[in-house]
């Protein structure tokens, strides 16, 4: 129901503003209902992490949105033990930016566990996707 709810408001958007066309980031191509396959998109993928206090961090990751993206974003966060205090989630057509206030046993992350988090989430978050069939 949600996603019928953005993509009513995608539409109304290109149809009242279609100068915001460029800013949905491609979000006309699924019209009211979604495409029954997939739209070949290319969308780069960013993640980094900057200082936000002596307590936390502030993880920034920008990617192509898909179903159960947030899921996987916060398996892989919890998987090297750290802690998600808040989050803002926001998506732009079909781009997913959200941002996540990160600590590590109640500090900052330090530089190395910073670069291991980025590094998990760039290959986890670019891994190509393989049919069933594929060998």
């Amino acid at each position: 129901m949600l996603e019928r709810i953005r993509l009513t408001i995608i539409n109304n958007l290109l149809k009242y503003h279609p100068e915001s066309s460029e800013q949905l980031a491609m979000g006309e191509a699924f019209g009211i209902k979604a495409p029954e396959k997939k739209v070949d998109i290319d969308i780069a993928t960013h993640v980094h992490v900057k200082e936000d206090g002596p307590k936390k961090s502030l993880l920034y990751v920008e990617t192509a949105d898909r179903p159960g993206l947030l899921v996987e974003i916060i398996k892989i966060i919890a998987d090297i033990n750290i802690d998600v205090e808040s989050a803002e989630i926001e998506t732009e057509g079909l781009v997913a930016k959200d941002k996540f206030h990160v600590s590590y046993r109640g500090q900052a992350l330090n530089r190395s566990l910073s670069e291991v988090l980025v590094n998990c989430l760039r290959y986890y978050l670019k891994r190509p996707e393989t049919d069933i069939d594929s060998y």
